[in-house]
């Protein structure tokens, strides 16, 4: 009896060396990184398409679960992207005037690696040289666009400084919801020459890539391109606020409010910038402040002070990530004119 226990505990160790050994096999499995590495230009100016495929040595392991880890260098926030997916497609926004770089790493779970998920030691890479195409000095400078009071973009550029004479621009830009990519429906000319794009009537969706690129051609040869991705919302400038009023209160109290102007862009995304002029008789000071409300009041004002109001908006940093300013309103002063004596004969 003694020895078939002895037998038993001895089966049972061995049972459970052959499993560890098992597991331990599993958990060492070499895992290869991804094969065929690519990424694909579908011509709209930067929005990439990154493909590959599985490892061939685990091409018919359909017992263990893959997932990949795709990092490309985001060079408009300078850093590394990571991306986890099961897929082995991803789609990303690129800066086609930098270099374009990409590496996916595979990483393995379930049986094979006993539940834990392994990750290859070496990776595919991709490094994708941005195309050295058009004349040195000609790409367009400070390029921008506005949308005016949630109503109509226009975008302005200048010219390059080495902009051979007779140069003709050409502005594309493309979204998510256009199949191919287009041209400016209404260029800008200033001094002949192209130097911006008004898009009245054309729509633009918010919280979206917008690209564009303005490339061009000249008798020297092709203009340098620039490419720009923005999102729309984020290119607001409100329009001039038109209604102040100015009135006093008890206790020599001075309220000045206006109204938002009318339109499209939302009221409680409205931040207000006031300017403030005062006049004594010991000189003039200026202040400024910014308020989300549409009211100022002065504690008190001497009679001897002149105060003068304009106030101008944008939209705050909890509704975009950036806006433009809106132009100053017209001054409104108390008292609304100043007494000057008259001059003696």
């Amino acid at each position: 009896m003694a020895s078939y226990s002895w037998l038993s505990h001895h089966a049972a160790l061995m049972l459970l060396l052959i499993n560890w050994r098992e597991g331990m096999h599993c958990i060492e499995l070499s895992v290869d990184p991804p094969g065929d590495l690519a990424v694909l230009d579908p011509g709209h100016l930067g929005y990439l398409e990154i493909t590959w495929s599985p490892p061939a040595s685990l091409i018919n392991r359909a017992e263990c679960p893959k997932l990949y880890q795709l990092e490309y260098f985001n060079t408009y926030e300078n850093s590394w992207t990571v991306i986890r997916t099961v897929r082995r497609t991803y789609t990303a926004q690129f800066d086609l005037m930098k270099d374009v770089r990409v590496r996916v790493y595979t990483l393995l779970s379930g049986p094979c690696t006993n539940g834990t998920l392994v990750k290859s030691t070496s990776y595919i890479e991709l490094v994708q040289k941005s195309p050295s195409t058009g004349l040195v000095g000609t790409a367009v400078k400070d390029f921008v666009c506005v949308f005016h009071n949630m109503e109509y973009v226009t975008c302005n550029w200048g010219g390059g400084p080495k902009m051979p004479a007779n140069s003709q621009q050409t502005l594309y830009f493309w979204h998510k919801e256009l199949g191919q990519t287009q041209e400016c429906p209404k260029y800008t000319i200033s001094n002949g020459v192209r130097s911006g794009c008004n898009f009245t009537g054309t729509f633009f969706p918010d919280f979206t890539d917008i690209n564009f690129c303005v490339n061009g051609s000249s008798p020297e040869g092709p203009l340098k391109p620039t490419y720009i991705s923005l999102q729309i919302q984020n290119q607001v400038m409100p329009a001039t606020t038109q209604k102040l009023h100015l009135q006093t209160g008890p206790n020599a109290q001075l309220e000045v409010h206006w109204e938002r102007p009318a339109g499209r862009v939302p009221g409680n995304c409205l931040e207000w910038e006031v300017k403030h002029n005062q006049e004594r008789p010991d000189g003039k000071t200026s202040t400024q402040q910014i308020t989300k409300k549409t009211i100022l009041t002065l504690p008190s004002v001497h009679d001897k002070q002149r105060n003068c109001f304009r106030v101008r908006s944008r939209l705050h940093k909890y509704c975009v990530q950036r806006s433009f300013w809106s132009n100053w309103s017209h001054e409104i002063c108390h008292p609304a004119t100043t007494t000057r004596p008259l001059k003696s004969d």
